[in-house]
């Protein structure tokens, strides 16, 4: 069995409302998959976090060290990609692409002796997983109060337990959206905020002291992720428990915050931190220290799919009786191709995710969607 093709597909969509997070603007979802054929006629579907051109150009980059190798060989072709391009860079777009890379290798080997790559994890503790509704971004032309409580409590009357919120636009405008969102959702539903490394320390440190009292659960990126000092002071500063990682790539870049606690819930993503192979190794790492594992997502189904394969694999941290479940980031913003790129979408049922439980990811890629959202040049 080898390796015969490596193929991405850029995404696109524009956007009727553009919205903004603390650190970027939309005006557009793009994404980009992955394929690997095999000489057997086999395929592999993956995808990478971040800018959709710039991993595809990465990803054809690392063509030559991929054709012809042994799929099944995954540890093997890992080691290889990630020293190709070391010299290079140990962290962003090396590691998004080998990222997506590494997600098709394993749904190939899944495909190939026909389980779940949940199973070649090392087996399934869940069948299902409580999901928590991403959005209420700054969205353009919007009272941004009233829009994010109204979206807020669309997901309570939806069945999620859970909501995340957009904040690091400005402590007091932030206070004012999160005290309405809380008025929305009631006092049991579960709050958490993203500030998109907008903040810096005083900021954060003074939004988390006065924003404690509304029950929120993580304080996710609260400072840029390469100031892990100013991670730390955050953290030592108000009460709120701090979450980041989506940007910490490989088992390199976790080590030091995993080390010295400068967060209290580690997020990889699948489609950035190195794919399966890595994300093994970290949350491993994150187990060893006591960290609590919620990986972050963000992309189309198959990145979904992925995600789910993760966490059913996910071994309970401590193993209890009645042990913390992983909970599925479950993105609720405008996107038409998100569930179109397979055929059965994976969809909530009253904010609970069953996961797939066919051969690799355990989804189907559409490809007429693929040639209906395929991305212009302009």
């Amino acid at each position: 069995m080898k390796i015969v093709a490596l193929r991405t597909h850029l995404l696109e969509h524009r956007l009727a409302v553009p919205f903004e997070s603390a650190s970027m603007r939309f005006d557009r979802r793009a994404h980009v998959l992955v394929e690997i054929e095999c000489d057997d006629g086999t395929t592999g579907w993956g995808e990478c976090l971040g800018p959709a051109r710039a991993n595809a150009a990465v990803v054809a980059a690392y063509a030559p060290w991929l054709i012809g190798a042994d799929p099944l060989e995954t540890e093997k072709i890992w080691a290889r990609l990630y020293n190709a391009l070391r010299d290079q860079g140990q962290r962003g777009l090396t590691l998004t692409a080998l990222s997506g890379i590494d997600i098709a290798l394993w749904d190939i080997k899944g495909k190939h002796f026909g389980v779940p790559v949940s199973t070649l994890l090392g087996g399934r503790f869940r069948e299902q997983v409580q999901a928590y509704a991403t959005g209420s971004f700054k969205r353009e032309g919007v009272d941004r109060v009233a829009d994010n409580a109204e979206e807020a409590a669309r997901y309570r009357q939806q069945g999620f337990h859970a909501t995340k919120v957009k904040i690091g636009f400005g402590v007091d405008q932030d206070l004012a959206v999160v005290r309405a969102v809380r008025e929305a959702i009631g006092p049991d539903m579960r709050l958490m905020v993203d500030a998109n490394h907008g903040y810096d320390v005083v900021e954060a440190v003074t939004f988390g002291r006065r924003a404690a009292d509304y029950g929120i659960d993580w304080f996710e990126e609260p400072v840029v992720p390469e100031q892990l000092d100013a991670y730390r002071a955050v953290r030592s500063g108000q009460p709120i428990p701090v979450a980041g990682g989506e940007t910490w790539h490989s088992r390199w870049g976790m080590k030091e915050p995993v080390e010295t606690r400068a967060v209290d819930i580690l997020q990889p993503d699948l489609c950035g931190v190195g794919g399966f192979s890595e994300a093994r190794r970290v949350a491993d790492m994150a187990a060893l220290h006591g960290v609590r594992v919620v990986p972050h997502v963000w992309g189309t189904a198959v990145q979904i799919a992925a995600a789910l394969q993760f966490m059913a694999a996910m071994v309970p941290s401590p193993v209890r009786v009645d042990p913390i479940e992983p909970i599925l980031e479950f993105d609720r913003t405008e996107n038409p191709f998100r569930q179109a790129v397979i055929k059965t979408a994976i969809e909530h049922e009253r904010g609970v995710v069953r996961i797939p439980n066919g051969p690799g990811l355990g989804i189907e890629v559409d490809r007429d969607a693929l040639v209906a959202f395929r991305m212009r040049d302009d």
